[in-house]
């Protein structure tokens, strides 16, 4: 697929239920670009929270991740639309690495992990997926995202304490758009809440 040659889903203004937009297929332009700045305002926001907390340079971070994104989309010939941001998964360990050992060696096993992590790509593209998904059923793949949103609650309090009233209303508006707006614009109830959380501040 070569870059913006996206076929029109459907009639482009709507998706009904169960369906899925194909990483070939996009919306109208209006609606690809309200999902496009969602996603960007999801992953800005997590590129400087996730450097912010391990105490690494944003700057940085943001470089290596734009870098690394644009070698993912031309190794899967752009036929994966995704940008590749900081993992809060890393929290954890790269707490513990740090107190141990300082930032060298926190820096030390990301790059270790990003090794193993091209050498399990490597393994799957060889030979299939079938053995992640008995290593890692969803029980174990689900206990780990819960136990992530977890480590996040302090960042989050954090935030909350600086500006409560402007955190109280921008989940507020996230939860009502969601659940209140059907069809598209309660797709993009995140990017309405940050909207609403913005004007109010």
């Amino acid at each position: 697929m070569s870059l913006l040659s996206w076929n029109l889903h459907g009639n482009g203004k709507s998706i009904k239920d169960g369906e899925v937009v194909k990483p070939d297929e996009r919306l109208a332009w209006l609606l690809t670009i309200g999902v496009g700045v969602q996603h960007i305002a999801a992953m800005f926001g997590a590129t400087f929270l996730v450097p912010i907390i391990t105490g690494f340079p944003p700057s940085t971070t943001l470089f290596f991740s734009g870098i690394g994104t644009l070698i993912f989309l031309a190794l899967t010939k752009n036929m994966v639309p995704s940008y590749l941001g900081s993992s809060f998964a890393f929290l954890a360990p790269i707490a513990a690495a740090q107190a141990s050992g300082g930032m060298a060696v926190a820096l030390g096993g990301v790059l270790v992990t990003g090794v193993i992590l091209a050498l399990v790509g490597l393994l799957i593209n060889a030979i299939g997926i079938g053995w992640v998904n008995w290593l890692l059923p969803p029980i174990v793949t689900g206990s780990i995202v819960m136990i992530i949103g977890l480590n996040l609650a302090g960042a989050a309090n954090i935030n909350f304490k600086a500006a409560p009233v402007t955190a109280i209303i921008t989940l507020a508006a996230v939860a009502i758009i969601g659940a209140v707006s059907k069809g598209f614009l309660g797709r993009i109830s995140i990017f309405g809440g940050i909207i609403v959380g913005y004007a109010f501040a």
